[in-house]
Order: C-alpha cells, then sequence, then structure tokens
C-alpha cells in the first residue's frame, strides 16, 4: 500500500475573524465567517467545497451539522473532531482527500469562550481534578517544577518562551498582547501557578479560523501558492493520569520519530517552527521530545536566541497562544502558511522560509505534527 502523502494535498485557502471579543457571534458564525474569508482567499465560491471538517468548540459546540447548513452547503464529506486542534484536522482532511472521498475541503474552528465566560476552572471527576490541579495550569507547573528540580533549569531561560512569543506578537497587528515585554519584566512578575507567571499560560479570546485543501492537481489553478502538506505524524497516551510519568509526555518521541523516519527530513531542513501554546512548558517538551535540542538542555538552548526574531529556528512568529489570541493552535498554521507565501509583512516576514513545521497536541493524551512546505518535497 502507498503511504507516502508527500506533496499530493495542499492548503490552498486561509481565513479569520478578528480575533478577543465579538459579543453576539456564536462559534458557529464565527466558523463560517473564517470559512468565506478563506475562501475568497482561494478564490473559490461554495459550490467548490465537497467536503468539511469542523472543530468541536471548547464549549462542546461548532460542529459539522451545526456550520454547515449556516455556511448553506451539504458536502458529500463531513466530520467534527472532539479536539482538532488544526494538526488533527489537517490529518483527517488529507486522508479523506488522497482515498476519494473529497477533492475540496473546508477545516474550521470557532468559539466565543471569552464572551459567553466558558468556566475554565470547573474541574471534572478526575484524579488531577481530586488533586487541585485545575485546568492546564496545575498539570503543567507541576510538570514544570518536576523538570526543573531535575535539569537545574533556570527561570530565566525558561522565560525566553513568553518572551519570545511577545517580541513576536509585537510586529502582528493580529494579536492581543502586544505591550513590550523584557526578561526583566517577565521576572518581575508574580507566579500565576508556581513556577508559571501569567505570561506563561494562553489568554482567553473569541473568533474563528479556517483552512481550504484541496489535491495538488487543483491547487495549480488556486491564485496563491500552494503549501504542501509533506509529512504528518501523530501519538496519544489516551490513559492519561493513569500512565506512569504521563506529565512528561514521553509518548510524543513516538510521533517525533514517525514523521522524520516517513519524511526522511531533519530537524535541520525545519526553517519555522509552531508549537500549539496553552502553556509555555508544552513548548519546551515539545522542543526536546521532537529533537530541536536534547531532554534536559531546552533552556540553555532557548537562552542563546534560536527562536527570537534573527534566531536560526524562528519559533511562533504571530506570537503564538501566549501572545497572539487563544484559537486551539488554529492559528498557528494561518501563521505558518503566510509566512511560506511571503505575505506575514516586512516586521514579521522570516526571509527565505520555505519548510514549516507545526506540533501540537491534547494535553498528555495526544499529539500531532506536520511539515508544510512550497515545494512537493
Amino acid at each position: 500500500m502507498d503511504t507516502d502523502i508527500r506533496g499530493k494535498v495542499a492548503i490552498v485557502g486561509i481565513g479569520h475573524t478578528a480575533q478577543g471579543e465579538l459579543p453576539g457571534q456564536s462559534p458557529e458564525l464565527n466558523s463560517v465567517l473564517a470559512i468565506k474569508e478563506a475562501m475568497r482567499d482561494a478564490s473559490i465560491d461554495r459550490s467548490a467545497l465537497d467536503g468539511l471538517i469542523t472543530c468541536k468548540s471548547v464549549q462542546g459546540t461548532n460542529t459539522d451539522c451545526q456550520v454547515g447548513p449556516l455556511l448553506g452547503i451539504n458536502p458529500r464529506y463531513a466530520q467534527t473532531l472532539d479536539y482538532g486542534t488544526c494538526n488533527f484536522s489537517i490529518h483527517l482532511a488529507v486522508q479523506a482527500i488522497v482515498t476519494g472521498m473529497a477533492d475540496t475541503v473546508a477545516l474550521c474552528y470557532g468559539a466565543n469562550a471569552r464572551t459567553a465566560k466558558f468556566p475554565f476552572g470547573f474541574t471534572p471527576p478526575t484524579l488531577a481534578g481530586a488533586s487541585g490541579l485545575m485546568h492546564v495550569g496545575g498539570p503543567a507547573a507541576l510538570a514544570l517544577q518536576r523538570y526543573k528540580s531535575l535539569y537545574g533549569m533556570t527561570d530565566e531561560e525558561f522565560g525566553w518562551i513568553a518572551v519570545g512569543a511577545r517580541e513576536w506578537a509585537r510586529r502582528n497587528p493580529v494579536a492581543l498582547f502586544r505591550d513590550p515585554m523584557s526578561m526583566a519584566d517577565y521576572l518581575a512578575m508574580d507566579y500565576l501557578i508556581e513556577p508559571l507567571r501569567r505570561p506563561d499560560l494562553t489568554m482567553i479570546s473569541d473568533g474563528g479560523v479556517a483552512l481550504i485543501l484541496t489535491s495538488a492537481e487543483r491547487a495549480v489553478d488556486m491564485p496563491n501558492k500552494p503549501v504542501y502538506i509533506l509529512g504528518m505524524s501523530e501519538a496519544s497516551q489516551i490513559r492519561g493520569e493513569y500512565m506512569p510519568g504521563y506529565l512528561d509526555r514521553e509518548f510524543l518521541g513516538l510521533a517525533s520519530q514517525q514523521i522524520w523516519n516517513s519524511t526522511g527530513m531533519t530537524q535541520s531542513d525545519i526553517d519555522l517552527l509552531y508549537i500549539q501554546d496553552p502553556t509555555a512548558f508544552w513548548v519546551l517538551q515539545m522542543i526536546e521530545h521532537f529533537g530541536f535540542a536534547p531532554v534536559g538542555e531546552g533552556g540553555k538552548w532557548l537562552a542563546e536566541g534560536h527562536t527570537l526574531p534573527g534566531g536560526s529556528l524562528p519559533l511562533n512568529t504571530n506570537g503564538g497562544q501566549l501572545s497572539e489570541c487563544y484559537m486551539w493552535g488554529w492559528m498557528h498554521i494561518v501563521e505558518a502558511v503566510r509566512q511560506l507565501r511571503g505575505a506575514a509583512g516586512p516586521e514579521r516576514q522570516v526571509s527565505g522560509a520555505e519548510v514549516a513545521m507545526y506540533l501540537s497536541t491534547q494535553t498528555w493524551f495526544k499529539g500531532g505534527a506536520s511539515i508544510i512546505s512550497t515545494h512537493k518535497g
């Protein structure tokens, strides 16, 4: 069986709403508005869409059966992922296209968690909840505390993730947090959940994001430079907190091995790195598990400036979830496509970037990776 998907599917449209507070706009409306922007970007209309994949919002809505009718389409292929984080949604779309179940697929995420005041502090009846580990902050703080004890990483070394995100966000007009933040500013802040400070955790925002994917054959007729999927991988640890050392998320190493082995690429081939960042510590873990820095040495690697503007591996050039917006990582891919098209604007465009990697996770349960490029490979 031929399982090589390299260069067979391309991203041809990107779109999003404003980010922040969008009172009166439901998750489904935000998704539809974003899809319309993505269709405009791809110069297609609704009749070209025969596939729809929605990512269920944090509130549990935004299903295909809600978004499709609101958009006015009845595609032959339609699915909803419980936690799409864009990576998983892209992977499902690629599978649908290469197997012939759909030709051109719209992917979307929409939420109004900020104006709807979604209760993120609610704790489900789990072992983690019984221990007081609220939301993602509690488990991340516990895992970071253990990491610091094991490897001696300093607050300053860790702080370069949040400080770097803010430096990139200052160049991004869409970003919600654009006030300057130096390392001194960061270190002067109180802990929110020790050892995490406020900039180490995502904000909450409303908005919608969408992508259009199609086959490589159809992509050549689109107005924008196609951005091809070169490789993808996933791994899971769905027993979560019942697994020994689950907070270390070592299962991500399986996704790492898979994508490097299947593509034949190495870390040195990546020009841009995007990591879904509900917390800065997840970023550090993925940097190490995917081999950009040895385990235990990620803090020193960050302190060398690799991920900052002008560095060897720009990271989250949109500001990520730490400083741009909270869209479950979907805006990371939009930014990656803009960068690869050379359309990120003069202040943050990375010169000569041709290959980007996107890493995302569902806390300690699932992880995925995608490599995209303007070249088919």
